[in-house]
């Protein structure tokens, strides 16, 4: 908005298409949406119960800076037993979201004008968040016909005299592509080679249906100069808690608390509570939650690929997104996705919101459940542009 008391550099419309979403769902009374990772399901009852309980007996104060000791030491606990990766309490930082993670990392590491290259197609804030931290961010294109594994090739043709860091996703949102271990291996002599920071965006790590979830950090030498984001936001179906964690070198979480002090201080206590009891009890929480999604993601694949015009990458390989092909309508992923929404009611997200190599594409979230995601695609086959 362009106002005389709004910051000019906010003055051009920077809304995202996630952020518009929200009202687009209003248009139609009957709108299935898929456009938003918000699971439809809650919270489990022992993560409430426990942290309800907490309440009722007094933490309901700031915490330590850094994060209710508790929690990082289960933060710790955790990276052992489920990575054999040793985590020290002076490495582990709590923050109030891992997109908030995202903006503190990225505050700490770059001086105006450093290039962060972006793994893309990507979550929609990351450019904004580069830009935030006045750095400037570089898009580096992955593509379905090489099951969007960074080239490592085009990776290092990116990088100049001021690249800072590289942020890579996986399990992926939007794709939903998980890296192999070789194309991580390759990015580690990359990181090393250019002596780049690594931003570790592991927010899906549940949802690795192919083979068990790999830390980057666990690459060789890469310890030191990776920034892990992780959330119990998704892992836990705990969005609305707004808490993740930070795990970095100790000095750049040092200095992540500083900025933080100024922001936000401290990151909610009873959220903090229920993050301990999510990671203590994961085992009786997480299998059938990973199963629930895992089981819409395999449908909705098999949906899709029935639909003339559209298809998608099987069997899916992570998080619970799909990202969806449409080149063949000969229409714009914008064009695809309003006449979705006019003719099906059906919300979906346009997959240049997630960068510029994503035109072509749709992505949908299955964040409802398995009867919904058959209506849904029901009403998209009964549209012209999907019949033979």
């Amino acid at each position: 908005m362009k106002h005389k008391f709004i910051a000019k550099r906010y003055w051009k419309d920077q809304s995202t298409a996630m952020g518009k979403s929200d009202e687009m769902a209003k248009s139609f009374d009957d709108c299935i949406n898929l456009s938003l990772g918000d699971p439809d399901l809650i919270t489990d009852r022992l993560i409430i119960d426990k942290s309800y309980e907490d309440a009722r007996i007094g933490h309901t104060k700031y915490t330590d800076f850094r994060g209710d000791p508790e929690l990082r030491e289960e933060i710790c606990k955790y990276y052992k037993e489920e990575y054999d990766m040793e985590v020290k309490d002076e490495e582990v930082f709590v923050s109030a979201s891992a997109c908030l993670g995202m903006y503190l990392a990225l505050e700490a590491i770059i001086d105006d004008g450093d290039e962060v290259i972006l793994q893309a197609p990507y979550f929609t804030p990351y450019p904004q968040q580069v830009e935030l931290a006045r750095g400037i961010p570089v898009e580096l294109p992955t593509l379905e016909e090489e099951d969007f594994q960074i080239n490592v090739e085009r990776l290092e043709g990116l990088i100049t005299e001021r690249t800072k860091a590289l942020v890579i996703n996986s399990p992926s949102n939007p794709t939903g592509n998980c890296l192999t271990t070789e194309t991580m291996e390759k990015i580690a002599v990359i990181a090393e080679k250019y002596d780049l920071v690594v931003i570790s965006d592991d927010i899906y790590t549940a949802f690795s249906y192919e083979h068990p979830f790999v830390p980057f950090a666990t690459m060789p030498g890469m310890r030191e100069r990776t920034i892990i984001l992780n959330s119990f936001s998704k892992n836990f179906t705990m969005t609305g808690w707004r808490v993740g964690n930070i795990i970095a070198p100790d000095y750049i979480i040092k200095t992540i608390q500083q900025i933080n002090e100024n922001v936000v201080f401290t990151a909610p206590s009873i959220s903090q509570r229920a993050a301990i009891y999510a990671l203590r009890h994961r085992k009786e929480i997480q299998p059938a939650m990973v199963e629930e999604y895992r089981s819409r993601m395999f449908y909705a694949a098999e949906r899709i690929n029935q639909i003339p015009n559209m298809h998608v990458i099987y069997p899916p390989k992570g998080s619970f997104y799909l990202f969806i092909n449409i080149k063949d309508t000969g229409l714009t992923s914008t064009e695809v996705t309003e006449e979705i929404l006019k003719e099906a009611h059906v919300l979906m997200l346009p997959g240049n919101a997630f960068g510029d190599c994503g035109e072509g594409y749709m992505r949908i979230a299955c964040t409802v459940g398995t009867d919904k995601l058959k209506e849904a695609f029901d009403r998209i086959a009964e549209m012209k542009l999907f019949r033979r």
